[in-house]
């Protein structure tokens, strides 16, 4: 029997109503979450990502500030921009779209947003808060895959889960939040990685596979046990001489395949990437709820 589908349009559709209400009781108080997006240069694909935030926020009622700067602007340029907007009471979120030209300290600049502004949750502060079970604002993609598993049914207490991928935006922290005393978490954590030796062995053990390696077919069918729930994070453009952009997008997983022996399974794309955005949602609206309590 065909796996289950994980759809992340839908699930991620759910949450944006719900922040929509959240919005709407914070105006009703005289708050409106207020989301500042940052894109230095030109990047085809940042800007394409930005455009897309600035709709979702138009979509649930944030109020975005978008500022679109030259690829030649300075550090100390684009640190004073952050400078004025952790400063800004109208602003409850800061995203500086990465990657960011190569003569700006990625660094310097992700500790310049003021971790209660930092609702991408790169911030050094909000990783250790993270890490030691703290209130945090978590990073998008792993919270995206955390809330699929939890509105799709999936028991994480007690589940072996294996993360393919060990990288700061997506395997080390999605591990993280899964190993954490919650009711998202309590799960048994393996992290595998590019120099992981018998790899399918340890996948094979896996009630939950979690793919972040960046890597087409990194998971196969004969990898993964029967009735397993599989997270496909990749994205990756294979040639494809039938689509008119003459590429195609896949994940790390082989989707025809590992779909005949997983119990439920995310597509690429329509998977994981609709939850990154909402989850930045999230935070910002998350964000501007702390403002009420202060």
């Amino acid at each position: 029997m065909a796996a289950q589908i994980i759809d992340g349009k839908q699930i991620a559709a759910q949450m944006r109503e719900e922040l929509k209400q959240k919005v709407a009781a914070l105006k009703a108080k005289g708050v409106t979450p207020g989301l500042a997006v940052v894109l230095v240069g030109d990047d085809p694909a940042s800007k394409s990502y930005v455009t897309a935030k600035e709709k979702a926020c138009e979509e649930i009622g944030i109020y975005s500030s978008d500022n679109r700067i030259p690829a030649t602007t300075t550090q100390n340029e684009l640190l004073a921009i952050i400078d004025t907007f952790n400063k800004d009471p109208k602003i409850h979120g800061i995203l500086v779209q990465l990657p960011l030209p190569k003569h700006i300290n990625e660094d310097a600049v992700l500790l310049a947003i003021d971790p209660k502004k930092d609702v991408d949750g790169f911030h050094p502060v909000n990783v250790g808060r993270m890490v030691v079970g703290q209130e945090a604002y978590l990073p998008c993609t792993p919270h995206g895959v955390i809330q699929l598993l939890m509105r799709s049914g999936v028991k994480l207490d007690g589940a072996e889960v294996v993360v393919v991928g060990r990288s700061n935006i997506v395997g080390k922290p999605v591990a993280n939040m899964l190993i954490q005393k919650a009711p998202t978490g309590n799960a048994t954590v393996t992290i595998c990685h590019t120099r992981t030796k018998n790899l399918a062995e340890h996948v094979r053990r896996a009630d939950i596979v979690i793919a972040a390696a960046g890597r087409p077919n990194t998971i196969t069918a004969e990898m993964v046990k029967p009735g397993a729930v599989v997270i496909d994070v990749g994205v990756n453009r294979i040639d494809d001489a039938s689509k008119k952009s003459g590429f195609r997008l896949v994940g790390d997983v082989d989707f025809e395949g590992v779909k005949e022996k997983a119990s439920q399974i995310t597509p690429v794309p329509g998977g994981v990437g609709p939850m990154t955005i909402t989850m930045l949602l999230f935070n910002t609206v998350q964000s501007a709820e702390k403002t009420l309590s202060k």
